[in-house]
């Protein structure tokens, strides 16, 4: 667990113009919570405790008579309650004087990745005269910044699964056309255990997945292979393959990349307009993060999605393209920093400096998908692809 950083907290506030930042919590409804504080999120908790970071001053802590040492980890004074009335006083107490107050709330549940708080919690602050605001920014900024220790680990998962991608599509060949004799079958399940195999000896970790796929499963951006449940690889297939993971350290960064090919022959023309439109959307979501960082211009994450989906529209395929754009990338595969995203959700939190994000947009039609992966990383000034590119359709 990280320590909470109180000084950077109350800059980011004052900054917002925010009059505080109010965490609340009852049975790990909200790890956001947990995890900027830096509590024990396996922490036995059965009542509810506040804690209140004002935008200057010295922040205040309101907990359950039997549960008063819940918070004892943070500075700032304490106050206890153990009746209902004496949780409404007490609250009147620790915000007094502050009116515009941060929460993990997220208006009409637009971002629901921080709608931790309850609507009944937020109807009791508003009736004591409290405007509730969306801590989504300082969500990213807190949870979504990434440390040089961080971005190293992403690294060092590029640099192996870049490898382990490539010589994949050779184990594929190898399978399907020996040296000597006629090939067995191999199936997406085969070559799921295969990159799994060689990720595991790399140190590599990851959850579910990796995702083989050929022809129409392509299309099913979520799907798992099984060995009850898989397709054999056999020539004249369409191939997607989706990989992730990280560094089996704490605090360590995923990285995750799509490609795609085909098996034995060469692409149709279709599959090759499919493919040239993905890639041409993912290089115009890439430019426009690219652009903006270099004229240290705010980018949101809707803005990317955008520059994407404009391009698939363009070409005729925008009914096939289901869903975002990108997503935040951390020690968690789907991170808790901006996506991008004007489809599922209108993600107006800014890409940040020092983050980290995939860039993947995809076609999905009946009888086969692509979609084509990449990871981006940020700095003041500067964004950029942190991996290899695919710019053309793989041959098996």
């Amino acid at each position: 667990m990280t320590p909470m950083n109180i000084d950077a907290i109350q800059a980011a506030l004052r900054e917002a113009g925010h009059d505080g930042w109010l965490f609340y919590d009852h049975h790990h409804r909200d790890p956001i919570a947990a995890s900027i504080l830096g509590l024990d999120p396996k922490a036995h908790i059965t009542r509810r405790w506040y804690y209140f970071v004002p935008a200057s001053g010295e922040p205040r802590k309101l907990v359950h008579r039997i549960e008063q040492g819940r918070l004892d980890t943070l500075p700032g004074t304490k106050a206890l309650y153990s009746s209902w009335q004496e949780l409404a006083a007490g609250l009147d107490t620790m915000l007094a004087g502050a009116k515009r107050l941060a929460m993990q709330y997220s208006p009409n549940n637009d971002i629901m990745y921080v709608s931790m708080v309850d609507a009944g919690t937020v109807e009791f602050l508003r009736a004591m005269g409290k405007q509730i605001v969306s801590s989504a920014d300082l969500v990213s900024q807190f949870e979504a910044v990434l440390s040089e220790d961080q971005i190293a680990s992403h690294s060092f998962a590029q640099r192996a699964i870049d490898a382990i991608l490539a010589e994949g599509w050779l184990e594929i060949a190898r399978h399907l056309r020996p040296a000597q004799g006629k090939g067995l079958p191999y199936t997406e399940f085969n070559h799921v255990q295969w990159l799994s195999e060689a990720m595991r000896r790399e140190g590599l970790v990851w959850d579910d997945g990796p995702n083989v796929s050929v022809n129409a499963n392509c299309s099913d951006s979520h799907y798992e292979p099984t060995a009850q449940q898989t397709a054999t690889i056999c020539d004249g297939d369409f191939l997607l393959i989706d990989i992730w993971a990280r560094v089996n350290k704490p605090a360590t960064v995923y990285y995750d990349v799509t490609w795609t090919g085909v098996v034995g022959r060469e692409p149709s023309a279709r599959e090759q307009l499919v493919f040239e439109t993905v890639r041409n959307a993912r290089d115009a979501a890439i430019a426009a993060v690219e652009q903006a960082f270099a004229e240290n211009r705010p980018i949101r994450g809707f803005e990317a999605d955008d520059a994407a989906r404009n391009v698939i529209r363009a070409a005729g395929f925008g009914e096939y393209f289901t869903h975002r754009t990108g997503h935040n990338i951390g020690h968690e595969i789907h991170g808790p920093g901006a996506h991008l995203d004007n489809l599922e959700t209108h993600d107006e939190r800014r890409l940040l400096p020092n983050t980290c994000f995939s860039v993947e947009p995809g076609i999905y039609l009946p009888e086969f998908g692509v979609r084509s992966e990449i990871d981006m990383l940020t700095a003041p000034g500067k964004a950029w692809v942190t991996g290899r590119t695919q710019r053309e359709l793989v041959r098996i």
